[in-house]
């Protein structure tokens, strides 16, 4: 099932169209950050970045953005627009980003094809 895009400010000539090869949002994972865009209103981007941390080295990190960077490339999936730096992209390439309300278990979900080893939250990993 198709989902149109949203309906986003023009980002700054600076980044670059990916697609879902890079990052696809499920229709639930999608449908959550539509939500939390109108909820929040902290720009109407998330931003999925890795940095060091977490219990295998890596962890995900997830935060809205009023616009994207230079340099960001920015998939539009699951009804939402994406922003991913360069960097980010060598780890991500081919993640699916799930949702689930479930009380135990619930959040965002990551299956990430990269990933050798991943802790039990599914919020770190490790290549």
């Amino acid at each position: 099932m198709a989902v149109d895009s949203p309906t986003l400010s023009t980002p700054p000539a600076e980044y670059r169209e990916g697609n879902e090869t890079l990052v696809r949002l499920t229709d639930a994972a999608g449908g959550k950050v539509r939500a939390l865009v109108a909820r929040e209103n902290q720009g109407e981007y998330l931003r999925i970045a890795i940095t060091g941390g977490g219990c295998n080295g890596l962890a995900y990190k997830l935060r809205f953005a009023p616009a994207p960077k230079r340099g960001d490339i920015l998939v539009r999936t699951g009804g939402a627009a994406v922003l991913v730096d360069s960097k980010t992209a060598l780890y991500l390439k081919g993640t699916v980003v799930d949702f689930s309300d479930r009380m135990i278990g619930g959040g965002f979900k990551f299956t990430n094809p990269n990933a050798k080893a991943s802790c039990s939250c599914g919020e770190s990993f490790s290549v």
